[in-house]
């Protein structure tokens, strides 16, 4: 997904602030000449930090599946001239984006997982339950299979899998069978009637305020693929990394988080063999140093200036010499 944006918002009149800036710009380091790869380039806020601190010279590759927030990053990194490349991909690919662009290794590459506020506050795209549009989610609107098209034709329990798996919805199975049995009535279409009837399962059982951010961020990722293309992208970013350089990844919820913790605790380590093998038998080597034994999270101040900044975590990494 898209995050981002703006660290000057009130001069350009953008929607919000980079997520956790000055963390990112701490833990990347970026100076003059700098080679660095924003995989989730957004509205351009991280970006243009870090163009700003590797000024003459320095050279940002920025990706995004969604061609509305690379209109804004254009408009935002302009002046930055051919320091800036923006290319319309998916992060899951960013070694190969890097190789075709001129970048065989980059200093730092910085994923920031979470949903922009452009995309939440357009109702068209469905990303969010209290607006009234189409069942939709796609960051990529290339991609063929949307939210609605899951919600209305999916098996109940193909459903239930959704919302347990990528949820962690404890009523997951309940909340499926509901909603097969009000899709043979009528159609789920838009995100706030989805949304409505998921808080009202959930009121008669649990009283839980919560389910319907679990269930359209299940949607939502089903939909666009986002576990896989995490797992993929953060192959693919140590591809490129050249030994000292670091990867920092932003995420907003349990199971980016988890996935990208147990990526990097595997790749710090020699040896991933079984613990009840006696020796080694992988051949197995470490290719990362962990920076950050806890993720950084916003200070008070932050928070309270930007809510979107509450839920984020940042984990660093740095490559090694194999």
């Amino acid at each position: 997904m898209t995050s981002r944006t703006s660290g000057s918002s009130d001069e350009r009149g953008r929607l919000h602030e980079p997520v956790l800036l000055a963390e990112v710009l701490a833990q990347l380091d970026p100076r003059e000449d700098g080679r660095f790869l924003d995989g989730t380039v957004g509205a351009g806020g991280h970006a243009e930090a870090i163009l700003e601190r590797t000024a003459p010279t320095g050279r940002v590759l920025g990706l995004d599946v969604d061609p509305q927030a690379l209109d804004e990053a254009r408009r935002v990194l302009a002046r930055f001239g051919d320091r800036v490349t923006l290319v319309r991909a998916n992060f899951a690919l960013c070694d190969v984006v890097a190789r075709e662009n001129g970048l065989d290794q980059v200093d730092g590459v910085l994923l920031d997982l979470g949903l922009s506020s452009i995309q939440l506050a357009d109702a068209q795209r469905g990303f969010s339950f209290r607006a009234e549009g189409p069942l939709d989610m796609r960051a990529d609107p290339d991609l063929r299979v949307t939210a609605g098209d899951i919600v209305n034709s999916w098996e109940g329990r193909e459903l239930r899998r959704v919302f347990a798996e990528y949820g962690e919805e404890p009523e997951a199975g309940q909340i499926a069978a509901a909603i097969v049995r009000r899709r043979a009535r009528e159609p789920f279409m838009t995100a706030d009637d989805l949304g409505r009837f998921v808080h009202g399962v959930k009121k008669q059982r649990s009283r839980s305020v919560d389910a319907a951010t679990r269930v359209f961020q299940s949607l939502r990722i089903a939909v666009n693929g986002e576990l896989d293309n995490l797992q993929r992208g953060l192959d693919a970013a140590l591809r490129i990394l050249h030994p000292g350089g670091r990867l920092a990844v932003i995420s907003f919820h349990s199971l980016e988080d988890r996935l990208v913790k147990q990526f990097f605790l595997r790749e710090s380590r020699d040896c991933i063999c079984p613990p009840h093998l006696p020796t080694c038998v992988c051949g197995h080597r470490a290719g990362l140093r962990v920076v950050t034994r806890r993720p950084l999270r916003a200070d008070s101040a932050e928070a309270a200036r930007n809510p979107r900044a509450r839920s984020a975590v940042l984990r660093v990494v740095e490559k090694i010499a194999s």
